[in-house]
């Protein structure tokens, strides 16, 4: 049997379809607010990085999903504020615009599997490598994967938000790492940020491959780097 192969989801499996800001400017025109994608999709990142964690220890499980929504609450309230948007949604409205909106992102359909993703789950499953999924991701991700097809690909999902440690904290790859009862050094997680992926996995004693499909990181040699997931079985293979 190959090692056990985690993965990040958004940016490594999946992405949203014509991006984010194009995926919110799209719900904010039902409610008749005309919305700049690209200013939007400025601002996301920023955003998104001053969120909280979306770990919750300790949180009874049924007080999850609410949880969750409240970080994504913030984030959108500060990417409309950031784009100065807030001000063209009606008294309430935007309220309403948020429920809709993070219904809308549950939906498969606003997602695309990256095309180098299936085939190297394929390869890596003929190497006899077992494979699951390390995510900082919400719970909705459970719906996404299985609309798009992944779910049976995958032995465990291992989410921050259920273990209460994101990623690069080690508990959540020792959580991944106990429902395949491997250890560390048969493991490889891949994804597709430097800190949170590379240096999280390697902090638990994962091997760590980082997937820069863009050549972003392209000048760095400190860890490995594929431009392509089709490249994966060949790195199981060498055991680098």
């Amino acid at each position: 049997m190959g090692p056990v192969v985690f993965f990040d989801v958004a940016g490594t499996l999946i992405r949203v379809r014509d991006g984010v800001g194009a995926q919110y400017a799209a719900v904010a025109a039902r409610f008749d607010v005309a919305a700049d994608p690209s200013a939007l999709e400025r601002e996301f990142p920023r955003a998104f990085r001053a969120a909280p964690p979306m770990a919750f220890p300790d949180a009874p499980a049924a007080a999850i999903p609410g949880l969750e929504r409240e970080v994504w609450r913030g984030i959108v309230d500060a990417v409309f504020a950031g784009a100065g948007l807030l001000p063209r949604f009606s008294p309430g409205a935007f309220d309403a615009y948020f429920d809709a909106v993070y219904r809308h992102f549950a939906d498969p359909a606003v997602w695309d599997v990256y095309p180098d993703v299936v085939p190297a789950l394929s390869a890596l499953g003929a190497l006899g490598c077992p494979l699951g999924i390390v995510s900082n991701f919400d719970s909705r991700v459970l719906r996404i994967l299985e609309g798009l097809g992944l779910t049976s690909r995958f032995a465990s999902v291992t989410l921050s938000s259920q273990v209460g440690a994101t990623k690069p904290d080690p508990r959540i790859f020792a959580r991944a790492l106990a429902c395949h009862g491997a250890e560390a050094a048969r493991a490889i997680h891949v994804g597709d940020s430097p800190v949170e992926d590379v240096e999280g996995a390697r902090a638990a004693g994962l091997r760590a491959v980082l997937i820069d499909r863009t050549g972003r990181h392209a000048n760095r040699s400190d860890f490995v780097r594929v431009d392509s997931l089709g490249a994966l079985a060949g790195v199981v293979r060498d055991g680098k």
